[in-house]
């Protein structure tokens, strides 16, 4: 996993502290009579609980997960930056009265669950808090103290199974992307909301860890690797994006599509400003808007090295969905529901893959080509090429195939792809093809 100070650009820095991860999460209690209570922060906020100001050095806890969160994680604040003007700015632009207010805003802001499922020390004003993510407390904070509790003991009373990388994407996509009940529009970004990025292993690295992965962590939760965690975060990225799509494409009660799932450098870039090639995973001309196909990109590398015929398969499929776009809304629908077939299987097979030196090395070869050719032309790819090249060469290290010496020389020359992918107003492809070169060059042989 990447370490915190190791992937910290600007673009990265405004994206979390504009963390939209409020969940309303149902209790995965499978036999659950009414919604769970949530608590509230302060339920978890005793010394001799989660609120102790140093981190225990043994125990199953660390003890300081609500002071880690209140004083450095960006969830405490995702309802203080409702308040601020720029946000302010957004609600007068879509007709709202305010932004703390408004439903649309609280939902990803803040625990935003009904009235009748908060409890005596709840408050909206706490952000994106322990129940946001962990799931409401009611069924399961007093029993999850006790000796005899064990993790899965408190996920069948309805905790949250946050530690399986699947879940958590789950959890995270339903604000950093969308679902059903609440998504960030292109009319959302056109009144000035920031637009939304993330892949699940950098910014799960980049939120202060409040748990501790050792011995114990490992025996009663997952404790995933980095690789599989952003393997199988790009899967449940696919799935979530082509899900939304196909719903929006069966929704037809405007002029243009839902423009959020199209790559917004193709149209937001000056007149003059002609970088236009030949992508042949694409298969489009010049003029056309193509699907953001970052998240694709991405998860085509991985099944590459799981399974090649699949691969194979897969990278025909998001070909075949490029061009129904440039066809007609019937001929989009039925391949995005090809590819979102084809994807439904993908994440048993790479939750079980055991990634090899020799994957890491082809997907971080294949990676890096890819973006030397300029398939990687659009600044969203770019963003998420260089997310996975950072998880890669980490994974390698931690393998011990890299020494801590050669770590430190590739992290100087990681200084250009970051400062390539530093502000997208800013961005070139030829400035990121070349700094690929760079990190390339310092990659041991």
């Amino acid at each position: 996993m990447i370490a915190a100070h190791v992937l910290q650009p600007a673009w990265l820095r405004l994206a979390l502290l504009c963390l939209l991860s409020g969940l309303s999460i149902e209790n995965s209690a499978s036999e659950t009579l009414a919604p769970p209570l949530h608590e509230g922060v302060a339920s978890c906020a005793s010394s001799t609980c989660h609120g102790a100001i140093e981190a225990a050095h043994d125990g199953h806890i660390l003890g300081n997960e609500y002071v880690t969160w209140m004083r450095r994680d960006a969830h405490a604040r995702a309802y203080a930056t409702l308040r601020s003007e720029q946000s302010q700015r957004v609600a007068r632009k879509l007709g709202l009265p305010s932004a703390v207010t408004a439903k649309i805003c609280l939902d990803c802001h803040t625990d935003n669950v009904p009235a009748a499922q908060r409890g005596a020390r709840f408050q909206l004003s706490d952000g994106v808090g322990c129940e946001a993510c962990h799931g409401g407390a009611g069924p399961w904070l007093a029993s999850h103290t006790t000796d005899k509790a064990t993790h899965a003991d408190n996920i069948k009373a309805g905790m949250y199974p946050t530690d399986a990388p699947v879940a958590r994407a789950q959890l995270c996509l339903s604000c950093h992307f969308g679902n059903d009940n609440k998504f960030v529009t292109h009319r959302l970004m056109g009144a000035g909301h920031p637009r939304m990025s993330f892949e699940l292993d950098t910014f799960t690295a980049l939120q202060p860890a409040h748990f501790r992965v050792d011995a114990d962590y490992r025996r009663s939760k997952s404790g995933s690797n980095g690789v599989q965690v952003w393997a199988l975060g790009q899967t449940v990225a696919v799935s979530r994006f082509l899900d939304s799509f196909i719903h929006s494409l069966d929704d037809r009660n405007a002029l243009f599509p839902e423009l959020v799932f199209f790559d917004c450098y193709a149209c937001h870039h000056p007149m003059r400003d002609q970088h236009w090639q030949p992508q042949p995973l694409v298969g489009l001309g010049p003029g056309r808007v193509r699907l953001n196909d970052a998240h694709f990109l991405m998860l085509r590398h991985i099944v590459l090295r799981v399974d090649p015929a699949l691969g194979a398969q897969l990278s025909s499929r998001i070909r075949a969905l490029h061009k129904a776009t440039a066809e007609s809304y019937q001929a989009t629908r039925s391949q995005a529901q090809a590819l979102r077939t084809l994807v439904d299987d993908l994440s048993p097979r790479i939750a079980a893959h055991a990634f090899s030196i020799p994957d890491l090395r082809g997907m971080l070869d294949a990676i890096i080509s890819e973006g030397e050719r300029g398939e990687d032309q659009d600044y969203v790819a770019a963003e998420q090429a260089t997310m996975a090249i950072a998880t890669l060469t980490t994974a390698l290290e931690t393998a011990g195939v890299l020494s801590h010496a050669q770590r430190q020389f590739i992290n100087q020359a990681f200084a250009p792809l970051y400062d390539a992918v530093q502000h997208d107003d800013h961005y070139r492809p030829a400035q990121f093809s070349k700094a690929l070169r760079t990190v390339r060059g310092a990659l041991p042989h």
